[in-house]
């Protein structure tokens, strides 16, 4: 009998050999899809994905993300040779 973490794994490993995420068909069933919905569903799809669109306004949730942790005394502050080594250097933080 598997434990329910094997099993997990198994389900994980068949869906990412099954569907790759380079696979080339998937935007274009994705776009035949939205080319033949009813226009509700397609302002449905697009009222979920919108904010992953648009990178304005995650930039600007990260932002106030990083500003309140610097207001509660969490966030990392840094000097001004560490932002310009940031910024010159090879040194990448995450975000957009």
């Amino acid at each position: 009998m598997m434990h329910s973490s094997e099993t997990v794994n198994k389900k994980s490993e068949f869906v990412k050999n099954k569907y790759h995420h380079d696979d080339i068909r998937y935007p274009q069933k994705l776009h035949q899809f939205i080319d033949t919905i009813e226009d509700k569903k397609v302002t449905a799809i697009y009222t979920l994905l919108e904010d992953e669109m648009n990178t304005d306004v995650q930039r600007k949730k990260l932002v106030f993300a990083e500003r309140e942790k610097y207001l509660n005394g969490e966030g990392k502050s840094y000097s001004w040779n560490e932002v310009r080594k940031i910024a010159t250097g090879k040194v990448k933080r995450h975000g957009l």
